[in-house]
C-alpha cells in the first residue's frame, strides 16, 4: 500500500500543545477540565476513555468546531484558539465518513483541493496517487452509496490525506465497521501514519483498539488526564485503578484489602495502609492451583468457579473468592476447571499492583 509514498515528503513540523484546556457548556457543566499535555510532531497520539469523558470534545476543540472556555491550544507555534477551522491545515476523519453522496469518489477526494485553487493537474495526480496507495483506484468513479463500510472509510482518509495537513484528527472513525474490518483498517492506518509521519490525534473508547494504534496513550476521565505514556507503560503500570480496570480485557482484578490483610501481600506500601489498599492482579498474571495451594511466593486466593468463557486457544474462568469478591483468571489451552469447582487463584507476589484506599494512586511500582 506504501506505493507511491515518497511523493508526498510534505511533512510540516507541527505538534500539538493544550495548556490549561477547558470547556464549560451552559450550566457550568465542565466537559474538559484544564488538561495540559504536547503531543510532540509526528507521533501517533490515541485520546481513550468512556463515553461522555471528554476525548470528543478535546478533539472538535483541536479541529475548531467547539470553542475553548480557557486555556489554549497550539498546532506548531501557532496558537490557535480564535483561528477559523478552515485555517488551522488539519484534515479530520469522522465517524460517519461525511462523504457527499452525489459526488464520485475521485470528486469527493478533490473538493478540498478545488477550493483551495490548486490547479487541475496538481490535483489530479494528488488524487489518483493518494488513490493507488490506499489501494482504491478502481471506486474513483464510484458514488460512496456503491462502496462497502470499509471502502468509504478508505475514501474519507484519502480526502484527509490529499489535503497535506500539518496534523490529522481521527474522530472514532473505524466504529460503524464490522469485528474484521476494524482489525484490519486499525492496520492499515497505523502503516499510513507511519508513511507520512504527521502528528495524528485518534479519539476511540476501544481499549484495544488505542493499545495497538498508539505511540502515545492519552487515557481520559470524566474530563481530565488519568495518565500518559506508552501503551505497554500503561498497561504494566497503571497509574489509577480506573486505568488499571479500563485498560486490558478481561481487566485488572481489583480486591479491597483491610489494614489486616495486607502483610499478605508482602512489601512496604507506604503512607496511607493503615487504612488498606486495593490489591490489583490481571487474569493472565493468575495460575489457577488445586484447593489447599499455597506456594510462597505467591498470594492464594481460595475460589468457586461460577462459570467458564472459552476463547479458542484460552478459557477465562470466573470464580467468586472465598473471602468475598469476584475474580477473573485466563487459563492457557483447553482444560478448565467446572463450574461449582474449588480451586486457589495463586498470584504471584513480583505481578501484584497496590493502589490506594480510593483508587487514585499507585502506592507499588
Amino acid at each position: 500500500m506504501a506505493a507511491g509514498a515518497e511523493l508526498y515528503a510534505w511533512h510540516v513540523m507541527a505538534g500539538v500543545t493544550f495548556s490549561g484546556v477547558r470547556k464549560v457548556y451552559t450550566g457550568a457543566v465542565e466537559a474538559v477540565k484544564g488538561i495540559t499535555f504536547d503531543v510532540p510532531d509526528g507521533s501517533f497520539c490515541v485520546l481513550v476513555g468512556p463515553s461522555g469523558c471528554g476525548k470528543s470534545t478535546l478533539l472538535r476543540m483541536v479541529a475548531g468546531v467547539e470553542t475553548i472556555s480557557s486555556g489554549e491550544i497550539r498546532i506548531g507555534e501557532r496558537v490557535v484558539n480564535e483561528i477559523e477551522p478552515s485555517a488551522r491545515d488539519i484534515a479530520m476523519v469522522f465517524q460517519n465518513y461525511a462523504l457527499y453522496p452525489h459526488m464520485s469518489v475521485y470528486d469527493n477526494m478533490a473538493y478540498g483541493l478545488r477550493n483551495r485553487k490548486v490547479p487541475r493537474p496538481e490535483i489530479d495526480r494528488q488524487v489518483r496517487e493518494t488513490a493507488k496507495i490506499l489501494e482504491i483506484s478502481d471506486f474513483l468513479d464510484r458514488k460512496p452509496r456503491a462502496l462497502s463500510g470499509g471502502q468509504r472509510q478508505r475514501v474519507a482518509m484519502g480526502r484527509a490525506i490529499v489535503r497535506q495537513p500539518k496534523v490529522f484528527l481521527f474522530d472514532e472513525p473505524l466504529s460503524n465497521l464490522d469485528a474484521k474490518l476494524r482489525v484490519s483498517m486499525r492496520v492499515e492506518i497505523k502503516k499510513l501514519q507511519r508513511t507520512f509521519a504527521t502528528t495524528s490525534i485518534y479519539v476511540t473508547h476501544d481499549q484495544l483498539e488505542a493499545m495497538t494504534l498508539a505511540d502515545m496513550l492519552v487515557v481520559m476521565n470524566a474530563g481530565r488526564v488519568e495518565q500518559i505514556g506508552e501503551p505497554l507503560e500503561i498497561y504494566e503500570q497503571p497509574a489509577t485503578t480506573f486505568v488499571a480496570a479500563f485498560i486490558g480485557a478481561p481487566p485488572m482484578n481489583l480486591l479491597r484489602l483491610q489494614a489486616e490483610e495486607l502483610a499478605m501481600v508482602g512489601g512496604e506500601l507506604g503512607a496511607g495502609s493503615a487504612e488498606g489498599a486495593i490489591l490489583g492482579v490481571r487474569p493472565e498474571d493468575l495460575e489457577l492451583a488445586a484447593a489447599g495451594s499455597r506456594p510462597e511466593q505467591a498470594v492464594a486466593l481460595p475460589l468457586t468457579v461460577e462459570a467458564v468463557e472459552r476463547v479458542g486457544p484460552e478459557s477465562f474462568v470466573y470464580g467468586k473468592l472465598a473471602r468475598g469478591g469476584d475474580i477473573i483468571v485466563r487459563v492457557p489451552g483447553r482444560i478448565a476447571p467446572a463450574p461449582g469447582e474449588q480451586a486457589v487463584a495463586l498470584a504471584p507476589r513480583a505481578k501484584l499492583h497496590i493502589f490506594s484506599t480510593d483508587g487514585a494512586r499507585r502506592l507499588r511500582t
